[in-house]
């Protein structure tokens, strides 16, 4: 269902919501910029399977991203974690909380209180940045913007130095790759990186997989 949050200054942001009114939640975090419109419909296709086996989850949109009316040149990795943490909190403050991140949303549960994050296929903000200057060697050189955003500099410093949450920095971890993907993983599947087609995609198989690997690691968290 279509839901929101509020934030701190009176901010709203829209959200959909799936699955149970108890028990744990999980708050999706999709990647940054034009990943994100990319794999929207996979993240569904995610939280509605999550639903089917009988976890909450909540998609926000975080501000500067998706429907917000904040501008991106507003926006650093702070505002979009505050995102992170008041979508999380939405549903109440008596419920265990897990982050699933997809790429580069990964990079933004670091300031939320979690039981735990669930990461597939991380990207770390350095690689993102190289993406972003990649495309920005097509553009004009009088657009200030990449891809179609305005991007701060300040967030593209941000992002520089920032890499996943580790185990190492507290809680559990679990990463998830594809089978084509050679980097140190916990878990690999098999399935097409969504996130690299020109048009935005779907792979509700893949989706289940991740919905079955995402169900079973939150029950072993909650013990």
């Amino acid at each position: 269902m279509i839901d929101h949050y509020d934030l701190p200054g009176g901010g709203r942001e829209a959200m959909l919501r799936f699955g149970p009114e108890t028990g744990p939640v999980v708050v999706v975090a999709l990647p940054l910029f034009e990943e994100a419109n990319r794999v929207r419909a996979f993240a569904v296709s995610i939280c509605r399977a999550l639903a089917a086996c009988g976890v909450t989850s909540v998609l926000p949109d975080l501000p500067g991203q998706g429907e917000s009316l904040v501008p991106l040149a507003e926006c650093g990795l702070e505002q979009f974690s505050e995102g992170i943490e008041f979508a999380a909190r939405a549903l109440g403050h008596d419920r265990s909380l897990y982050a699933v991140g997809i790429r580069s949303g990964t990079l933004l549960d670091r300031l939320t209180i979690l039981n735990g994050r669930w990461h597939f296929a991380p990207q770390d903000g350095a690689d993102l940045v190289r993406d972003l200057t990649r495309v920005k060697q097509f553009a004009t050189a009088a657009d200030d913007t990449i891809a179609g955003n305005a991007i701060s500099t300040a967030l593209l410093d941000d992002l520089i130095d920032c890499v996943a949450w580790t185990e190492a920095d507290g809680g559990p971890v679990r990463t998830v790759r594809l089978n084509t993907d050679a980097k140190p993983a916990d878990h690999r599947v098999p399935g097409m990186p969504l996130w690299r087609r020109a048009e935005p995609g779907n792979d509700p198989e893949l989706a289940k997989i991740l919905a079955d690997d995402i169900a079973d690691w939150i029950a072993a968290c909650e013990g």
